[in-house]
């Protein structure tokens, strides 16, 4: 395909055996109110279906690569960066929608930002059999530390401070010389952005509109698969160089925590809590976070998180009608 302008943002949507979705997906970046775009789609292994149904779509932006194997989210993102054509590359999963004005705001934040290579965020509206919410549900406040925005909690239900992979655009040199970390099957954009936060000249900024829609709660396959939760505690150590010792008790407690929960060990309960205490400062929120996350089961928890804060948006905001198209 012959590209006549160079778009200003490659669009990079991994997907595999799910036609319907990333059709979604890809009509929802091809409705952005910037026009000038392409639209990448790695799929992720032979997938005859998503080839017929990308060829369906009849738009010259769009164009696809067809892996010959599988190897995951993170490898498909990265291949997808490889071949962008623009300078900025916004990532889409196969299974989430943007709003249509989500590029124009996300530019128009990078380049008032002043920083030379900013990592553009948003909050986004997260839709669950139950509810829909609005997270994060503040940005960064000035001074704060990056790690601990995204990790600490001020109360017991995450989404305080967030990022979330469809929400993310940066600069393409960015994303080459930082690539997502292969083999990572969880936290990968929270991985990501704390390693590029590592470089020189890079920030991240915050649009504070919900510009994406992310469907949370559901059980189909997903490329990105199920962690062990040993990979993650590995991570979390591998990880301590670049969080604060505030952040690091957090994401020990409440976000590995959870995840190790599903084992029951008793050993494993007093590893990750000593592992907390000796290198990171815990609060009584994390300890109260960590009690409820090894007490009570995960699908009661999110029941009770989607009614109160989806209690708490209605008094605020009127619920998004119709999802971008």
């Amino acid at each position: 395909m012959v590209i006549v302008q160079r778009p200003e943002v490659s669009v990079v949507i991994p997907t595999r055996n799910r036609p319907e979705l990333v059709v979604r997906a890809v009509r929802s970046a091809l409705a952005q109110t910037l026009a000038e775009l392409e639209v990448v789609v790695i799929i992720d292994g032979p997938d005859a279906a998503t080839v017929a149904a990308l060829g369906e779509i009849g738009d010259e932006r769009v164009r696809w690569v067809e892996r010959e194997t599988s190897g995951g989210a993170p490898t498909a993102r990265n291949h997808g960066v490889d071949v962008a054509l623009a300078d900025w590359v916004a990532l889409l999963d196969d299974d989430d929608e943007w709003l249509p004005e989500k590029l124009e705001i996300q530019l128009a934040r990078a380049k008032a930002s002043g920083v030379p290579l900013p990592i553009v965020g948003s909050r986004l509206y997260m839709r669950t059999p139950r509810a829909e919410l609005i997270m994060p549900r503040r940005v960064p406040a000035p001074g704060e530390p990056i790690s601990e925005y995204l990790a600490v909690r001020h109360g017991l239900f995450h989404g305080d401070g967030f990022i979330q992979t469809s929400t993310i655009m940066a600069p393409t040199a960015l994303l080459r010389k930082v690539p997502f970390a292969d083999g990572l099957r969880r936290l990968q954009e929270l991985d990501w952005t704390l390693r590029s936060l590592q470089e020189d000249g890079v920030d991240l900024i915050y649009a504070e509109e919900p510009l994406v829609i992310w469907y949370a709660d559901e059980n189909r396959p997903r490329i990105s698969f199920d962690a062990p939760w040993k990979q993650s505690l590995d991570w979390l150590r591998e990880t301590r160089p670049r969080v604060t010792p505030r952040a690091y008790a957090a994401l020990a407690m409440s976000v590995v925590g959870s995840m190790a929960a599903v084992s029951r060990s008793p050993r494993v309960f007093f590893d990750l809590l000593g592992e907390a205490r000796r290198h990171g400062k815990p609060s009584m929120t994390d300890y109260v976070t960590f009690l409820q996350v090894w007490l009570v089961p995960a699908g009661p928890r999110r029941v009770v998180r989607d009614f109160f804060l989806g209690r708490s948006r209605r008094k605020d905001k009127k619920p998004l009608q119709a999802s971008a198209r």
